[in-house]
């Protein structure tokens, strides 16, 4: 009987010692999945050892006499401290499970790893802050309008020389540019000029596009691919039920009337001549650029006589990069990407983001709504004071964001969530709080925001789900009504680039009154130096 009661103790005291709570805490992050099977292991043989104790007590106690007073007391005395035992612990755990978060620890030091270095606490000058934005204002006002014009031109004359290269039967029709991003939001405030230009085009008749969006309600996307759709070309007459001109032969005293004659007479595309991915009608994104970066080089080629400039191609694997040199030493890049627009409305099936590194696999595209967002900063533009400081804002942090990547290098933020917080905010806050003695309370606000946001892991897109977002912008209903989508969801499933980011955004906390002042600065008959 002592024997098995010794057992008994030995038992809890593994199972006390072997409780959570008593690990080193850096030991205990709940999400190492091999450590919580180790435990679960663990804790289903000891229930196992303590039900085979019982049982073997339980059939000692049925063949020997009954124990003595004395027998019977020892037992009662070490089940009782045992019981109090684990009631102390479990108590202790319960009073403690607001200190024992479940959160990685590593994320937990990053947070912390920046010191007292927060958006509330930097150091900002206000004189040299109204001077940068000053130097902003002239640079946009100056210089942009002028690189905005040039662009214009060259791209109207580019892309009508595109269209006589290309075959009207069997190419792809193109359509006139849109001007988007920050030269055409008057937010550019870095070198090199760079100016964004989106060229919707169309399939030969008679085929359309079909739109599969990732918010419809039969979509099958995956999860990675929030916010992009499949494009898929059909012949006019394919999804008509009820019509057979374009699957059967009519003869030639027989007319359709619901599609006329000439469309019955078009010739058939394989689907690589339409563009699209082996073996299926879907839209090829590489198939496309490979397309359109032929096209304007056969366009270029035309044209280059009447120029007195250097143009080539800045990235072979992007269409439409170009970098237009002159002789003067001057440099403007262009970004000239293929689209394709959603039905009536002003989002774009985008080939590929020039300043964004994440890649879309065939043959989902990614949608933009650049032209939106540029409404909406317009929309802002009429309700905010009449020298605002929002721009400046993000001017400012763009400013910082390319700065610091030149010291240490990219990290998953981009001038897109920079933009995004900005939008964010401009919905939440009265207008009247945005004039332009506020920069710096603005500035630090717009730093809160992605820091809370890079605490979370969570930044939504501003557009997509958002029902704060003024009608007057006109955004899709099915766009509107779509569940929000994280633009952070990288930083959730990969831990180093995740503390790549915060670094990153923590050193340009750190380094942001240095550089302000070191880049801004004045020639001494006071004319201004271009912001590097």
């Amino acid at each position: 009987m002592q024997g098995a009661i010794a057992r008994v103790c030995m038992v809890m005291a593994a199972a006390i010692l072997n409780h959570p709570l008593l690990f080193p805490k850096e030991n205990t992050t709940l999400q190492d999945q091999e450590l919580i099977a180790r435990m679960r292991e663990h804790e289903e043989r000891l229930e196992m050892e303590e039900a085979r104790l019982e049982k073997e007590l339980s059939q000692r106690d049925s063949k020997q006499e009954e124990p003595s007073s004395e027998e019977g007391y020892s037992w009662y005395f070490w089940s009782t401290v045992s019981f109090v035992i684990f009631f102390a612990i479990e108590m202790c755990r319960v009073q403690g499970g607001a200190d024992t978060e479940i959160r990685p620890v590593e994320d937990e030091d990053m947070l912390l790893e920046s010191g007292s270095i927060t958006p509330r606490t930097m150091v900002l000058d206000k004189d040299i802050l109204s001077d940068f934005c000053d130097k902003c204002t002239y640079t946009s006002a100056h210089e942009n309008w002028r690189v905005r014009e040039f662009v214009e031109g060259f791209a109207d004359d580019l892309l009508e020389s595109l269209r006589s290269v290309c075959d009207r039967e069997a190419d792809m029709e193109v359509w006139d540019f849109v001007g988007i991003g920050s030269m055409f939001e008057s937010w550019k405030v870095c070198k090199p000029l760079m100016c964004d230009l989106i060229v919707p085009f169309l399939p030969p008749d008679p085929y359309s596009f079909q739109f599969h969006l990732w918010c419809s309600p039969s979509s099958d996307t995956p999860p990675d691919m929030q916010g992009c759709g499949k494009i898929k070309v059909t012949r006019l007459g394919e999804n008509e039920e009820g019509c057979l001109c374009g699957s059967a032969n009519l003869g030639e005293d027989m007319l359709c009337l619901l599609h006329g004659k000439d469309d019955t007479l078009k010739v058939d595309h394989s689907p690589d001549e339409l563009l699209c991915s082996r073996n299926t009608h879907f839209l090829a994104k590489d198939q496309v650029m490979k397309w359109f970066q032929i096209s304007v080089t056969k366009a270029w080629g035309r044209i280059s006589h009447k120029y007195d400039f250097e143009v080539t191609f800045r990235n072979l694997d992007a269409a439409g990069a170009l970098k237009i040199r002159f002789r003067s030493g001057k440099v403007i890049v262009m970004n000239i990407i293929p689209v394709v627009q959603l039905e009536d409305t002003d989002a774009y099936f985008v080939s590929h983001f020039p300043s964004n590194c994440d890649s879309f696999p065939d043959p989902y595209w990614p949608l933009s709504f650049a032209v939106y967002e540029r409404n909406l900063l317009k929309h802002f533009a009429k309700r905010l004071p009449q020298h605002s400081c929002h721009l400046h804002c993000l001017q400012i942090v763009t400013f910082l964001h390319r700065k610091q990547t030149g010291l240490t290098g990219k990290s998953a933020l981009t001038n897109y969530h920079l933009k995004t917080a900005l939008l964010h905010l401009l919905l939440s806050k009265r207008p009247s709080v945005w004039g332009i003695k506020s920069v710096e309370h603005r500035l630090r606000d717009v730093l809160s925001f992605l820091q809370r946001s890079l605490n979370e892991k969570r930044l939504h897109h501003v557009l997509i789900g958002n029902s704060n977002v003024p009608k007057e912008v006109q955004v899709p209903e099915i766009i509107r009504k779509a569940e929000p989508i994280n633009l952070f969801r990288s930083l959730v499933l990969q831990r180093e680039l995740y503390a790549t980011t915060v670094r990153h955004f923590h050193e340009m906390l750190r380094n942001a009154p240095v550089l302000i002042q070191e880049y801004t600065p004045q020639l001494p008959n006071g004319g201004l130096h271009q912001t590097r």
